[in-house]
C-alpha cells in the first residue's frame, strides 16, 4: 500500500510540473534533484542521489570511452568493448552478470555511442551490493582472452548485419557523418567497420581496456532508494583499489570551417521510399547556442503543428515524414532534416519545399506561440526522464563527464525558456546556410539490379 500512495504521489508531482508556469516551475529549487558528487583517491568520480519514492535504485557506469577515442584501422572497439564486459571478470563468469541481476529482480545493459560507454543496472534496494561488486569487480579484472574476443567479434559483426547492413537506410547514417565530418573521431560509425572488427587482436583489446576501463576515467552515479553515506562506504569498499590508470591522450574533435555543399546519392536496396537527409554542422552542445538549435528542431518539425508537418507532409503532400533534430555531442555535433518522399513526388520537391521553411524562418522569424510550444515540449521531456531512476542516473553521470556539471541535470528547461524568437531567428541564419550544409539522397534500388532480382 505504501508503494500504490508513493506512485499516486509520484504521478501527481509529474501532473502539477507539467502544468506549473515555466518562471515558476524553474524558479523552484525544490524541483532540483539533489545530488552529493564525491572523488575517491584512485580518482572515480561518485555521484549519489537519494530517493525513498520506490525500494530501488539504479547505477549508471560511464565510462570516458566513445568511438572517437578509436583510430584508423581499429574501428569498433568501443563498441566491441561494451560487449566484451558482459564475458565475464576475476570473480563472475561469463555471461553470470546478467544471470545475477535477473535472478535479483533486476534490469541492465549497456551501450555505446560516440562521446562514452555507459553500463547500467536497476535493482531492488537490498541488492547494493551486488550492483557495486559486479561493476567493479568487471572494472578491476575483466578477462580477456582469444575465446571471448572471437566470440564477441561474431556478435558485433552480425549486429552490424542486422542493424546496418540489411536494414533500410542502414548504411545512409554512415554516409551522413562520413559526407558531414572532415575529422575521424566523429567521421567512422560507431559499430565499426568488418574488417576492422575482424583484425582485432587479443593485445589490442587488452591495451584498450588498461587506457580507457580505469576508474580515474569513469563515472559512477547512483540514485534511489539508498543512503549516501552507505553507498560511498560501499563504493569505497567495492572501488577504491582499483588503481588508476594514465589519462588517455586527448582527442582532437576540431572540424575545419566549411568549404560549401557536398552530396551523394546512395542506391539501396531495401528502401522502398525514397528519403533526403539533410546535415548541417553546429557547435558542441556545451556551446550557448544548443537551446535555440533545439528549439529551432521544434519549431520546425515538433508534432503535427510543426512547419515540416503543416506545410510539407498535410498541405503539399510531398513527403510522408519530415523531421528535425538537434542531438547532443562533446564535439561538432550535427543539426539533421531526414524527408522522406511521398510515392510519385521528387526527392527534389521535398529537399526544395524544405529549404523554404528554414528560410521562411530565417526571414519572417517565429511566432510566440512556437517558443511556447518548445518549452512545453522541452519540461515534458525533462519530467519523463526524470520520473526513473535509471534515467536519472544516466544523466547525471554523463553530464558530469562530459560537462564536469551534473548540476546540468536541473538546468535543461530553465535553458530552453531563456530562448527568444531572435535567438532561433539567429542560429538558423547562423548554421543552416548552403555553405555548412551536406545532403545525402538515399533511393530504392532498381528491382532488376538487386541480387536476385527480388522486387
Amino acid at each position: 500500500m505504501k508503494v500504490v500512495d508513493s506512485t499516486r504521489r509520484a504521478r501527481a508531482a509529474v501532473v502539477a510540473l507539467l502544468l506549473a508556469p515555466s518562471a515558476a516551475l524553474w524558479g523552484q529549487a525544490a524541483s532540483d534533484i539533489r545530488f552529493t558528487d564525491t572523488r575517491l583517491k584512485n580518482g572515480l568520480r561518485v555521484i549519489v542521489a537519494e530517493d525513498h519514492v520506490a525500494p530501488v535504485f539504479s547505477i549508471a557506469v560511464s565510462y570516458n570511452a566513445g568511438s572517437r577515442d578509436e583510430r584508423k584501422g581499429r574501428t569498433g572497439f568501443a563498441h566491441l568493448f561494451e560487449h566484451m564486459m558482459f564475458k565475464g571478470s576475476e570473480n563472475v563468469g561469463p555471461g553470470e552478470h546478467f544471470t545475477l541481476v535477473f535472478n535479483n529482480g533486476g534490469n541492465m545493459n549497456g551501450t555505446t555511442n560516440k562521446d562514452r560507454t555507459l553500463y547500467f543496472e536497476t535493482l531492488p534496494s537490498n541488492q547494493l551490493d551486488l550492483g557495486l561488486f559486479l561493476e567493479a569487480d568487471r572494472m578491476r579484472s575483466l578477462v580477456i582472452n582469444k575465446e571471448n574476443l572471437v566470440n564477441q567479434i561474431n556478435a558485433v559483426q552480425e549486429e552490424r548485419r542486422l542493424g546496418r547492413d540489411n536494414n533500410p537506410y542502414g548504411k545512409t547514417f554512415d554516409a551522413v557523418d562520413s559526407l558531414t565530418y572532415t575529422n575521424f573521431a566523429y567521421q567512422h560509425s560507431v559499430i565499426g567497420s568488418m574488417e576492422d572488427l575482424s583484425a582485432a587482436t587479443v593485445e589490442d583489446v587488452a591495451a584498450f581496456f588498461k587506457t580507457y576501463y580505469a576508474p580515474n576515467n569513469a563515472v559512477v552515479a547512483i540514485v534511489g532508494d539508498v543512503k549516501t553515506s552507505e553507498v560511498l562506504e560501499k563504493a569505497r569498499k567495492y572501488f577504491e583499489s582499483i588503481p588508476s590508470q594514465p589519462a588517455p591522450p586527448p582527442v582532437d574533435m576540431t572540424e575545419p570551417a566549411p568549404s560549401g555543399e557536398e552530396r551523394m546519392t546512395l542506391e539501396d536496396p531495401l528502401a522502398r521510399l525514397t528519403r533526403v537527409d539533410i546535415s548541417y554542422l553546429v557547435p558542441p552542445s556545451s556551446h550557448n547556442d544548443d537551446a535555440a538549435l533545439t528549439v529551432l528542431a521544434t519549431v520546425l518539425s515538433g508534432g503535427r503543428s510543426g512547419r515540416f508537418f503543416e506545410n510539407i507532409v498535410r498541405q503539399k503532400q510531398l513527403a510522408t515524414g519530415v523531421s528535425a533534430s538537434k542531438g547532443e555531442a562533446r564535439g561538432p555535433g550535427l543539426f539533421r532534416v531526414i524527408g522522406t518522399v511521398a510515392p510519385g513526388k521528387s526527392a527534389a520537391d521535398v529537399e526544395s519545399a524544405i529549404y523554404e521553411e528554414i528560410e521562411r524562418v530565417k526571414t519572417g522569424g517565429v511566432q510566440a506561440w512556437e517558443i511556447e510550444k518548445a518549452r512545453t515540449n522541452a519540461r515534458r521531456g525533462m519530467v519523463a526522464s526524470l520520473q526513473s531512476s535509471l534515467q536519472r542516473a544516466i544523466l547525471l553521470s554523463e553530464y558530469a563527464l562530459f560537462y564536469n556539471d551534473p548540476g546540468r541535470i536541473n538546468k535543461r528547461a530553465a535553458r530552453i525558456d531563456a530562448v527568444t524568437a531572435a535567438d532561433v531567428q539567429r542560429v538558423a541564419n547562423t548554421y543552416l546556410t548552403q555553405v555548412n550544409r551536406n545532403v545525402v539522397t538515399t533511393v530504392p534500388k532498381p528491382a532488376a539490379s538487386r541480387p536476385g532480382g527480388q522486387p
